[in-house]
């Protein structure tokens, strides 16, 4: 019979602790580096992508021009949104029960209604709207502006990407600020703060950790949806692209162009959303 080993506090205090040895990981991870490796190869090699088609094109003026709307359209839209959103979720939250049903209306309308249709919605308002009209009651038409010269596919891809993502921005904006702390706002009010300091010197900061993660998904997403205004002909990223395939014919190319300048911007973005986390976590990963 073998006699019963005990071991004291001491022992196992000083005691070596070795890792599990962990097969079904290995393996695993042998078959995914096999299996990228075949599917790396299975690019590179096969004919059909036509790399130097795509790096004769990768920098042609048509695809930069589109590169720049692209991007002009990503950071409108965003900013619009971002300050249309931060206005609707401070309605909603309001006392005033008019301007909390009129956001609440709107986040439902525009997070319900499809984005390709919001964009052909827009740009065919002249059909119901042929000349827009300002006035005021008892003083007649102070103004009227020809719609189809006002909205143009510019102007109506920018009024649909912002308005859809200003409803998805105030819902980001108002869980953020629900997220502080009911104290925090009450100690700004015991120091004598005013509303408007507290909401930007106290609460804002504290709601941005909550904020800044969904909003740069939701840019990124932004940047991904500027393919939908290709619907109404505006010459955006894909669309140049699109325009390029349809002379030369060299379709799989011309996507894999737009792709890789949608990868070099989405890796852009996804680095500055990294920054601005880190910058306002600085208080919480000192604590």
């Amino acid at each position: 019979m073998r006699p019963r080993i005990v071991l004291t506090d001491e022992d196992l205090s000083s005691a070596e602790l070795l890792p599990r040895r962990k097969i079904g990981t290995w393996i695993a991870a042998a078959f995914v580096i096999v299996l990228a490796a075949q599917v790396a190869y299975s690019i590179v090699t096969n004919p059909g992508f036509r790399w130097p088609v795509v790096g004769a094109y990768v920098f042609a003026p048509q695809v930069l021009a589109g590169l720049l709307t692209t991007v002009l359209l990503t950071a409108g839209s965003m900013t619009i949104a971002l300050l249309a959103g931060t206005v609707l979720a401070l309605s909603s939250a309001s006392s005033n029960r008019v301007l909390a049903a009129v956001a609440d209306f709107y986040i439902w309308i525009f997070r319900a209604l499809p984005l390709l249709v919001q964009i052909i919605f827009w740009y065919n308002l002249a059909a119901l709207y042929p000349s827009l009209k300002l006035g005021l009651p008892f003083l007649g038409t102070l103004a009227e502006f020809d719609t189809n010269s006002l909205i143009t596919t510019v102007s109506a891809a920018v009024i649909a990407l912002s308005m859809n993502e200003s409803a998805y921005m105030a819902e980001i904006v108002r869980s953020g600020l629900n997220s502080v702390d009911v104290g925090q706002r009450e100690a700004a009010r015991a120091l004598g703060m005013s509303s408007t300091a507290s909401f930007f010197r106290i609460i804002l900061p504290q709601a941005m950790r909550v904020i800044i993660p969904p909003t740069g998904n939701e840019t990124i997403s932004m940047l991904k949806y500027t393919s939908l205004v290709s619907v109404i002909a505006l010459p955006e990223l894909l669309y140049s692209t699109q325009l390029i395939s349809s002379q030369n014919f060299e379709i799989i190319p011309m996507l894999l162009v737009a792709s890789l300048w949608y990868l070099a911007l989405t890796t852009v973005l996804m680095s500055i959303q990294s920054r601005i986390e880190r910058h306002f976590s600085k208080s919480a990963r000192r604590r």
